[in-house]
């Protein structure tokens, strides 16, 4: 059986010498050339040989901060935010005035990126109270969030309609007497939309596909649920159906998956203006949208995007014979991880001899699968540079490791690193923006690292990092 790969079947490991090096790895020219898909825009190596970001050296950066360390380019997060913002507003324009940008909060949430997102006119998707009150804590109004979850506690849809938000996306049947419930008690009319199961395998790891039936989210249109929850919002006064909602999962890059969920989207909506009498003025069309973590991702731009999502909706309603919703879509991982690289420091290194001849040396640095767990969760890719300084050594095939008492404590599966990379210097892995702090865990009693965004020449703390006071003081012994 070949292993899956989160970005789809890319490459599946059979013979001894794939599985050593994959297919998408070359040795490189240069050790210290940095692949501009892969980094944020400041990113740069400076005239020591050692990165910069944001005009800021990564040897500034450990010394001040400490390691491991969160680096989010504040310049290149703003600017991929507004790209969405923009080339959605575009794209949509003539078909529907426009469409909603949603920065999806579980890639990576702190008050100083949703006062960004507030700032520049995004909304924000929480899916706990927890996102929720970093977002408004943050100034993002409550209208401009939407609030997901398959199983929200009803003090979570109280705050949530407290907060005026801008709509509660409704996951099963029995949540739908449980959010008109809490809005009667406090006397409002809940605006909800159904998320709706469509039945799309998206090209992506089994752990992050989320429309397929066999799955723990939404209300299956295969099976009836979709439209008999539609049945059931409608008979409850104390909610407002503003529109469906489908999520087909993450890290895709083949856009046939959306095509697919926007003509079943539809095709429900059809059914529901024109058997069951109600308008449904909105469709989130959700996220997902692939990055790239190594040489072999090839992600689209968001005009492209965009673009694709406006040519497919146009289409599909007029097959329809309905009127073009009002869009939006949720991006996160696309806005959060190219903008940030995580910067550790090389503890020990080996070297073991491995088959056909090849060697491989492990790199040993101070964080790990606490601050990185995606790597061993969803067999994920990453790349690294040595940071601190330039090389002119030859490359080795080199495999990053953590310091956490598992043999699955890997950072990065495989790179070419230089010969002469080890102790005291600093590595940097890029792409670590979105879902590596926000997963990040205090496995071994190890202290989570801080986020710092840089910008023009100076450096803030937007998480500071957990010290083992912080640990003990939720020790009630």
């Amino acid at each position: 059986m070949a292993r899956t790969h989160e970005a789809g079947q890319l490459h599946a490991p059979g013979s001894s010498s794939i599985a050593i090096v994959p297919g998408w790895l070359n040795a490189p020219a240069d050790v210290n050339e940095l692949l501009p898909q892969l980094w944020a825009r400041t990113v740069e190596r400076g005239a020591d040989g050692a990165l910069r970001v944001g005009g800021v050296s990564v040897a500034d950066l450990a010394a001040e901060h400490g390691t491991p360390l969160f680096v989010l380019d504040e310049v290149d997060f703003r600017a991929r935010a507004t790209a969405f913002r923009d080339a959605f507003a575009d794209a949509f324009a003539e078909l529907c005035g426009g469409a909603d940008v949603y920065y999806a909060a579980k890639s990576f949430i702190a008050t100083g990126v949703a006062r960004w997102l507030a700032e520049d006119g995004l909304g924000l998707d929480a899916a706990s109270a927890g996102e929720l009150e970093l977002g408004l804590r943050g100034g993002v109004p409550g209208a401009r969030i939407v609030v997901h979850g398959n199983n929200k506690s009803r003090g979570e849809i109280e705050k949530a309609l407290r907060a005026g938000v801008g709509r509660v996306v409704v996951d099963n049947l029995q949540e739908i007497d449980t959010v008109a419930d809490v809005a009667r008690s406090l006397g409002v009319v809940a605006p909800v939309m159904l998320r709706v199961t469509v039945g799309v395998e998206a090209h992506t790891h089994s752990y992050i596909a989320t429309a397929h039936e066999d799955q723990k989210f939404g209300l299956s249109l295969a099976g009836g649920a979709a439209e008999a929850a539609v049945v059931r919002v409608l008979a409850r006064p104390e909610l407002r159906l503003t529109g469906l909602h489908s999520h087909i999962g993450s890290q895709i890059f083949d856009m046939g998956g959306f095509e697919v969920s926007a003509r079943r989207l539809l095709g429900l909506q059809r059914t529901v203006e024109r058997e069951h009498g109600a308008t449904l003025p909105e469709m989130d069309l959700g996220g997902g949208f692939g990055v790239a973590y190594t040489s072999e991702h090839d992600p689209l731009p968001p005009q492209e995007i965009a673009g694709r999502l406006a040519e497919i909706v146009a289409r599909e309603c007029l097959a329809q014979g309905i009127a073009v919703p009002r869009i939006s879509v949720e991006p996160g991982r696309a806005i959060a991880a190219p903008s940030t690289f995580t910067l550790y420091e090389v503890g020990t290194t080996k070297d073991v001899q491995l088959d056909a001849g090849v060697r491989r040396r492990y790199v040993s640095v101070d964080g790990g699968m606490s601050d990185n767990v995606r790597t061993a969760l969803y067999d994920a890719d990453y790349s690294a540079t040595l940071a601190s300084r330039a090389s002119t050594a030859p490359g080795v095939l080199s495999r990053v490791v953590g310091k956490h008492c598992e043999s699955g404590d890997v950072v990065v599966k495989d790179e070419f690193l230089p010969a002469d990379a080890g102790a005291g210097d600093l590595l940097a892995v890029p792409g670590t923006g979105a879902y590596c702090r926000s997963m990040a865990s205090n496995y071994n009693q190890l202290p989570r690292p801080a986020v710092v965004s840089v910008r023009e020449g100076a450096s803030t703390v937007l998480v500071r990092r957990e010290t083992p006071e912080d640990l003990l003081a939720l020790d009630a012994g």
